[in-house]
């Protein structure tokens, strides 16, 4: 698949992908201007005091980043944040937020409120909440005191005693006396144990207070009162709302691009049938204009299609073993009987002597086209018809039977009356012997037939017929049909030339395909009047490109 597939979808649903974009890019802006600005106060603490240690361990950071962990847990609780909104007298707290700094001791509490104060309220009392439920705050204030004094005490103990060591060594270095100096040595061991039985004492009660032990919380950054608002990150927001309307979109258009099973382009055409595209045919308004566009606008950009149709034809069509050819579709509605009036008026046009046979013998229309009677046609024609009859008497009941047109060079030969047997009247040997015939009268023999999927006609026609078009509607005609129709006519062994793309309408890819403004197919002369009609070499290389490939 080439890439062109894969974007297809996306070109050709555009519109969709806009509009939702910019709907969705447009919500956003409008709901993130509406929101209030919102403030936002955060208090940082700090677990445990390894930090204040000289020599802290790896054991020490550990067990302070698991507890911070665990306050973290803790303060996300809803006692903690209920005796919060008690305390303050809230019915309901503002957004918080309780995280840990990664890889470190640090808990930092932010709470966001589109009031500064309050905002910085919170903040100061979740923090004094989660203090006061620490070991930290379990210690009465005499305890701590008492602590304090003998921690100062021991202190001045041991400065003391060190003092006295070192002035006893001092006083060592001078003694001569064998016994004064063993009474020093004496004593300064005396020292050296006290001043080791002070230090443990020291740090066993230092280790039992806030300021050593590993269990405590301490606030490193009280809550402050923001004084600007915090960046709501709205462009974010907006982009992200663009971006997934922009995929939403995008989802939709494949997704209504995978359930369409129509053929739109004559790439489709090609991959499903093999077959050319020799000309795509724009939407005809039926209701504003005749079918007949050829006669009523013949210089419109459909018109010049038609011609484009024409050339093709002749280009395939050289022998004139082949010059019956036979209109065929799908279904009924897909533009047949319209693209074989038209087609022959375009033959005829171009100096040849064309006969249009309505072999519609179910629901015939070429008559209501070309506004003519239909009382006698082919149906009564065959009734009076003999294989054995000779060429002239042949001849004769056709040219009893058509009927001109306002068009020269062409006649119609209309159903007639519609017979209870088609199919057998189609398939016998007097219609065979009556295209015989035709073909020798006219320069070319036009065959509007009943749709193929439908009824048998088709299919027994086209095994009679030089040439079969298959006419195809842009937006309406199903993949699957197309290929029956392709499937059935290679059944009966029928030379399919290729199909005609019909209806397509103004921006599509097919319109833009085959409709030229700036290099047409046919150009006119100075004097208004249209040259004899000479083929864009563009068109003529990509149809025969396209035959050459089929035949491969």
């Amino acid at each position: 698949m080439e890439l062109t597939e894969y974007i297809r979808p996306l070109l050709r649903w555009w519109w969709l992908i806009i509009a939702s974009t910019l709907i969705a890019a447009g919500s956003s802006y409008l709901v993130t201007r509406q929101q209030p600005e919102v403030y936002r106060s955060t208090a940082t603490l700090m677990i445990g005091s390894a930090i204040d240690d000289l020599n802290p361990s790896n054991s020490d950071f550990s067990v302070t980043q698991s507890l911070a962990a665990t306050y973290v847990d803790f303060a996300n609780g809803s006692s903690v944040r209920q005796a919060t909104g008690k305390a303050l007298g809230l019915q309901g707290l503002p957004p918080i937020s309780v995280s840990q700094v990664p890889n470190t001791n640090f808990v930092d509490i932010a709470v966001t409120d589109s009031d500064p104060r309050r905002a910085q309220a919170v903040a100061d009392e979740l923090t004094r909440q989660l203090i006061s439920r620490s070991p930290t705050a379990a210690e009465g204030i005499r305890r701590q005191e008492f602590a304090s004094k003998q921690l100062d005490s021991y202190e001045t103990a041991i400065t003391e005693t060190e003092a006295q060591i070192a002035a006893k060594r001092e006083e060592l270095g001078q003694l001569d006396s064998a016994l004064e100096i063993a009474e020093a040595q004496n004593e300064l061991a005396s020292l050296e144990g006290s001043l080791q039985q002070l230090q443990t004492n020291y740090t066993s009660l230092l280790a039992t207070t806030q300021q050593g032990a590993t269990n405590t919380i301490r606030v490193i950054e009280p809550a402050s009162l923001p004084q600007a608002p915090v960046d709501p990150q709205n462009t974010i927001t907006i982009l992200a709302a663009t971006a997934f309307g922009f995929v939403l979109a995008a989802t939709a258009a494949y997704l209504l691009e995978y359930l369409d099973d129509t053929v739109k382009t004559p790439d489709q055409i090609m991959k499903l049938g093999k077959l050319t595209t020799l000309a795509g045919i724009s939407f005809i308004n039926t209701e504003d204009d005749s079918k007949l566009i050829t006669v009523s606008d013949p210089r419109s950009p459909t018109s010049e299609a038609y011609r484009v149709l024409r050339t093709a034809i002749q280009f395939s069509v050289v022998d004139k073993k082949n010059s019956l050819l036979l209109l065929t579709s799908g279904v009924s509605g897909e533009g047949k009987s319209t693209t074989a009036a038209n087609l022959s008026v375009v033959m005829a046009q171009a100096g040849h002597n064309v006969l249009l046979v309505d072999g519609d013998l179910r629901r015939p229309s070429q008559h209501s086209i070309f506004t003519l009677p239909n009382k006698r046609g082919v149906t009564s024609l065959l009734l009076k018809l003999n294989v054995e009859d000779s060429d002239i008497d042949v001849r004769n009941l056709v040219e009893d039977i058509v009927q001109p047109t306002k068009v020269e060079g062409l006649q119609v030969m209309t159903c007639g009356p519609i017979p209870p047997n088609p199919s057998e009247l189609l398939g016998s040997t007097k219609m065979r012997r009556l295209l015989e015939v035709l073909e020798g009268l006219y320069d070319f023999v036009i065959v509007d037939s009943p749709p193929a999927l439908s009824v048998t006609d088709a299919a027994v026609l086209s095994a009679i017929a030089g040439t079969t078009l298959i006419v195809v509607r842009a937006n309406k005609s199903r993949k699957d049909e197309f290929k029956q129709v392709v499937e059935r006519l290679d059944d009966v062994n029928a030379n399919i030339a290729g199909a005609v793309l019909n209806s397509l309408k103004a921006g599509s890819e097919g319109h833009n395909l085959y409709y030229y403004y700036k290099d047409p197919y046919y150009s006119n002369g100075d004097d208004g009047e249209k040259d004899e009609p000479q083929p864009n070499s563009k068109l003529r290389k990509r149809f025969l490109r396209g035959q050459e490939a089929v035949q491969s």
